[in-house]
């Protein structure tokens, strides 16, 4: 019986397209095509054995139905409870917890709300005003504002001063954003990790936006231990794509944005040697997904919301061998039985600096946080 994976695309052209034809190159039995919606009904089963979605956060009627193609059993990647519900202030947190380096952050409360929040009698449980000294004193300055929420470089600002991060905020309309400690970084890298398995550790430069081949461009250590992080993460998060950055600071990599489940998989902004990998390494996840023997999820434990329940020895066991993605690129990580403890090193403390002595002052009459100046 063949089974069928289906995309779930935006405007991509180059990846789509390449993705379906090698899936049919393999001849393994599974086909790829794209998936068509319309009024879904309730109880009309899923045809697809796996779905990738790559553009449900922009849709949000794309969401709905894959939640409910999650609870008919039909494999996500990614899956879409766990996508529904992270935010950059829970992943800082929980990189902290897993040891992987990350900036110090703060989370804000929202400038406005929608309509029906009243200021005194809705929002009572927040402390006023905001203790803008005692946040830069903890993330230091400069400082990055950015969406909580966001991703593609939206809503991020570099902020130099108390000033200019307030000017910022009070702009941020109902966006919930967080404060994070700025790594003035000597090297920056992005990774695609695939399958919880496979890691492409890349040379980026955030300024230019561009990726350099440049394959010997870590360390054998620091390539060993981004690897490392990037498949942390990404187990804890259980994505099966992501997309992770890190910002070197003396040696040590940061973790400063690893939430991005539809990673960047254009040819002309990866290069045709990582788009390459990209393509390959991703139909090779998806067959093996689709192939894998799994078991219903158990409803009354709630096992949809975790994803997906494999019946296979392999995938139980969790321990694969990490092989390097494309020749002379970083190594990737040992297996888990190899995998040395250590400690990561914790961020620097961040310089404290002057707060502006005025804080937004409370407004007059009830209203809206956002009258708030």
């Amino acid at each position: 019986m063949t089974r069928k994976i289906g995309l779930l695309l935006g405007r991509e052209w180059s990846w789509p397209p390449a993705f379906m034809e090698e899936v049919a190159r393999r001849d393994v039995g599974v086909v790829a095509e794209y998936v068509q919606l319309d009024a879904e009904r309730m109880d009309e089963p899923v045809e697809y054995d796996l779905v990738i979605d790559r553009i449900s956060h922009e849709v949000p009627f794309y969401r709905t139905w894959l939640k409910k193609a999650a609870l008919d059993g039909t494999v996500v990647v990614n899956n879409p409870f766990m996508w529904t519900a992270d935010d950059k202030f829970f992943g800082a947190a929980l990189a902290t917890k897993l040891g992987v380096a990350s900036p110090r952050t703060v989370a804000l409360p929202n400038k406005q709300y929608v309509a029906g929040i009243d200021h005194d009698e809705s929002l009572r449980n927040l402390r006023y005003p905001l203790d803008w000294q005692r946040l830069v004193e903890y993330v230091g300055m400069p400082c990055v504002l950015k969406d909580a929420h966001g991703g593609g470089w939206k809503d991020v600002y570099v902020c130099h001063s108390l000033e200019e991060l307030i000017h910022h905020y009070d702009h941020s309309g109902q966006l919930t954003m967080v404060v994070q400690e700025f790594i003035e970084w000597d090297h920056f890298v992005r990774c695609i990790c695939i399958g919880q398995e496979h890691v492409l550790p890349m040379k980026y430069d955030p300024r230019e936006r561009k990726y350099h081949v440049e394959h010997a461009h870590l360390s054998p250590a620091l390539g060993r231990r981004i690897v490392d992080d990037s498949l942390t993460l990404c187990r804890a998060l259980g994505y099966d794509m992501n997309s992770l950055e890190f910002a070197v600071r003396d040696g040590v990599p940061y973790a400063i944005d690893f939430m991005n489940p539809a990673p960047d998989m254009d040819l002309y902004s990866l290069t045709p040697e990582y788009f390459d990998w990209a393509v390959k390494t991703m139909a090779d996840m998806a067959i093996r997904l689709t192939l894998a023997e799994r078991r219903p999820p158990q409803l009354h434990r709630g096992e949809f919301l975790i994803g997906r329940r494999f019946a296979s020895a392999r995938d139980r066991a969790g321990d694969v061998d990490h092989e390097p993605p494309t020749a002379g690129a970083a190594p990737a990580a040992p297996t888990r039985k190899q995998r040395p403890a250590r400690k990561t090193a914790a961020p620097a403390t961040s310089k404290a600096v002057a707060a502006r002595k005025s804080t937004p002052k409370r407004p007059a009459a009830k209203g809206k946080r956002g009258d708030e100046s």
